[in-house]
């Protein structure tokens, strides 16, 4: 099995179970006596476990490798998913975000730097901006799938032993197995050392791992840039994530919303995948960087979109466009960053990416929660769109070492001397956003 699809097996694999968890994230602690209130805090659980994690595993897995750190995080994820079909008290269900969270801080990023390591060491010239857009296309249909499939379980209700809203959790957690079991065959990683020797030396090398991947941060001015395109990304998300349901429940009422929503919901994920699937060609077109850039700006107008349309279907088809650019722009923030990084540091500094987005998220949450309800849910969205769009020139100084617009490689001698200079690529989400990588809108993961 090639490189390409070993990847995008143990992608589709990794995201199926999220799209099960999806549709009973608040329902099942509201089934067993958890209020809104609890329910939120058990859900920060895991947010503040992530943030503060999310450096040191990327540290790890950089140090150690990217094949034990990624069955260490499955084997968390496993234990998670069983104190979750148990758990019947916030305690017990913060335990098991706490382990969530263990598990998405040590998930994010190793899989995909393995896949690039792995395809530039095969090919020096690999395209590695289709093979990412692929992933990503894997993961909108993986969650899909799984949102759909956690539907008909619920409605069967096939295991008359277990309550309807624990199946899918049951049935999530059979599947992370699978998941553990195709990582151990699937993913084959050169490691120098092995042994209880080797994890000793390869914790103590954390700190200096991350020290050296944010020294490549301060001295290149492009890593920079793309990095602080999360800030804006991570704030603007909170338009079409959180202020979306309130302002369609403006325009049909409340329960229609909530009734639209989870459609729609499945709707946008397998949109994502579609952008996904387009974007490489015109990136080879235009180039990586414009091409990211002007999706920035075409989000932000998606958004202006749901903020100013007046009917459902208006509002409805602008959200569908959002998520179409979004499943699109994601894969090229991501090979941006890959192009940039050294395989020694790949994981770290896809974690600073991906730990820069939770305060832009939650100072988002706050800020355009406040001005919404001060002034008007459009006015919110539309302050919103504009720090989305605002984004778009960050991407611009990565064209001088990009590659170039035709679908020709990157010249050796151009790449070499990125990398020898160090200047400075998940979710996913969860987000990924809240799944773990800037990729979702619930609290899975990123």
């Amino acid at each position: 099995m090639t490189i390409n699809r070993r990847y995008l097996v143990l992608h589709g694999l990794r995201w199926l179970p999220t799209g099960l968890l999806i549709p009973i994230l608040a329902l099942l602690p509201l089934q067993r006596g958890l209020s809104l209130g609890q329910i939120g805090l058990v859900f920060a659980t895991q947010g503040l476990v992530v943030l503060f994690l999310e450096l040191p595993t990327g540290g790890l897995a950089d140090a150690l490798g990217r094949r034990p750190v990624l069955l260490l995080a499955s084997a968390t994820g496993l234990a998670a998913l069983i104190l979750l079909f148990f758990a019947d008290s916030m305690a017990l269900f913060a335990g098991a975000y706490f382990l969530q969270g263990i598990y998405r801080a040590l998930d994010s990023g190793p899989l995909e730097s393995w896949y690039v390591d792995a395809a530039l060491d095969a090919d020096r010239d690999a395209d590695i901006e289709a093979g990412l857009s692929r992933g990503s296309l894997v993961l909108g249909l993986a969650i899909a799938a799984g949102a759909l499939l956690s539907g008909g379980l619920i409605a069967l209700d096939p295991l008359p032993g277990v309550d309807a809203l624990a199946v899918p959790v049951l049935t999530a957690l059979v599947l992370q197995a699978v998941y553990f079991a195709a990582l151990a065959v699937l993913l084959i990683e050169r490691r120098p050392a092995r042994g209880l020797g080797a994890l000793t030396r390869s914790i103590r090398a954390v700190p200096s791992v991350i020290a050296s991947g944010a020294s490549l941060l301060r001295r290149s001015r492009i890593l920079l840039a793309l990095v602080a395109v999360e800030l804006f990304w991570g704030f603007g998300m909170v338009t079409y994530e959180t202020l979306l349901p309130v302002r369609l429940s403006e325009v049909v009422g409340g329960g229609a919303a909530a009734a639209i929503m989870g459609p729609a919901g499945s709707a946008a994920w397998l949109v994502s995948a579609l952008g996904a699937g387009l974007v490489p060609r015109a990136s080879r077109r235009f180039g990586v960087p414009l091409t990211a850039a002007a999706l920035r700006i075409l989000q932000g107008t998606t958004v202006v979109g749901m903020a100013l349309l007046a009917g459902p279907a208006g509002v409805l088809a602008a959200y569908l466009a959002c998520y179409t650019i979004h499943g699109a722009a994601n894969p090229l923030h991501q090979a941006l960053l890959h192009r940039q990084v050294d395989g020694p540091y790949r994981t770290t500094v896809l974690s600073m990416n991906s730990m820069i987005a939770q305060p832009a998220g939650a100072l988002g949450g706050v800020a355009l929660g406040a001005l919404a309800d001060a002034t008007t849910v459009p006015v919110a969205m539309l302050v919103g769109a504009v720090v989305l769009a605002a984004a778009a020139p960050l991407y611009l100084p990565a064209r001088a070492t990009a590659r170039p617009a035709a679908a020709g490689p990157v010249p050796a001698g151009s790449r070499g001397a990125a990398r020898s200079s160090r200047p400075g690529g998940g979710r996913p989400s969860d987000a990924v956003s809240q799944v773990g990588t800037r990729t979702a809108s619930v609290t899975v993961s990123d």
